[in-house]
């Protein structure tokens, strides 16, 4: 049964790669005007009609659309994303610098907000209408509301320029003589930016787990284990919040797209060379294969991390599975 679970899920998953990677292909031919201006930019200018002539057979835009989408595929299953003509290389090998600092700042972040998502919507959602929970949720609330950029500036004014108990950006002091003190001064430059994405993601998953241990704690097995004089703890960990936390995985799929997209204000206002800042270069300089690489990579991420979350539901709460038959 849940093998059939999983192989559906690996099909859709294969229909929505294939429809995006397929819209990634119709997006810059649908665009107006020349084909080849859009893929130059601003470099376009100074190119001659008999350049022009030879970038399309180059790139192979002058062959029917049915070639240049076999041919599109082909150089997908070569991993071949085109090339930027801002970064003066292959898209793969931009995307491939730049990716891990995103990496760097993603993973820390979904952790952390995770963990506090947890911790305190189950604290709130366990005293539901108690002062603990009002002001659990309206400090959620206020940081909800509250701008990355803003969140990210704050930080920097008051730990980075006043206190000057962090680097104000970048990723290294450029004085490090071994790789653990490395490591060690990126994760001191990191500190900030974790932070500042940490608080914004946090309070979405927070509010939605809260609502969910609300409800769940109202539940005719929660009264009964309450009733066979089960710990809060066991009744929380053990019972609760297997059920509680099924919205909490679509959430956290859906926020590691968000957060990579997000993370452009927070990338620029630390100086972080990461996706962020490739994408805000990729539209200032109409590098539209970059901006295709780019689109093609976060569309990826979320679809994995929506099919690893349904997967879970499956194995977190079989009835998911039998319902699905």
């Amino acid at each position: 049964m849940y093998s059939n679970l999983f192989w559906g899920k690996v099909v859709r998953l294969l229909i929505t790669l294939f429809i995006i990677l397929t819209i990634n292909f119709a997006l810059p031919r649908l665009m107006p005007g020349d084909s080849v201006v859009t893929l130059l930019g601003q470099d376009a200018a100074v190119i001659t009609g008999s350049d022009f002539a030879e970038l399309r057979s180059k790139y192979g835009l002058d062959k029917p659309l049915s070639q240049q989408y076999l041919a599109y595929w082909q150089d997908l299953a070569q991993g071949e994303l085109g090339y930027s003509y801002h970064y003066r290389q292959p898209v793969t090998q931009t995307i491939k610098q730049h990716l891990g600092w995103t990496l760097a700042l993603l993973i820390p972040v979904v952790v952390l907000s995770s963990l506090l998502a947890i911790i305190l919507g189950t604290i709130a959602g366990w005293q539901a209408g108690s002062r603990v929970d009002s002001a659990i949720t309206c400090s959620s609330l206020f940081m909800y509301s509250l701008p990355q950029f803003l969140i990210a500036m704050l930080l920097l004014k008051v730990f980075a320029f006043e206190l000057q108990l962090f680097p104000l950006g970048g990723l290294a002091s450029g004085n490090s003589n071994s790789t653990f003190t490395y490591l060690l001064d990126t994760a001191w430059h990191l500190v900030l930016p974790v932070l500042a994405l940490t608080v914004s993601a946090t309070s979405s998953k927070l509010l939605v787990l809260r609502n969910s241990v609300a409800k769940e704690r109202h539940e005719d097995y929660i009264i009964y284990a309450t009733a066979k004089g089960l710990s809060t703890c066991r009744i929380l960990a053990v019972h609760l919040l297997r059920n509680a936390c099924l919205p909490l995985l679509s959430l956290i799929a859906l926020n590691i797209g968000f957060i990579v997209s997000g993370a452009l204000v927070v990338e620029i206002v630390f100086s972080i060379s990461g996706m962020g800042t490739v994408i805000y270069e990729a539209a200032i300089y109409r590098d539209y294969p970059l901006l295709q690489g780019c689109f093609l990579i976060l569309t990826i991420f979320v679809i994995l991390s929506n099919t690893l979350a349904d997967l879970a539901y499956g194995i977190t709460d079989p009835r998911i599975s039998s319902r699905s038959h």
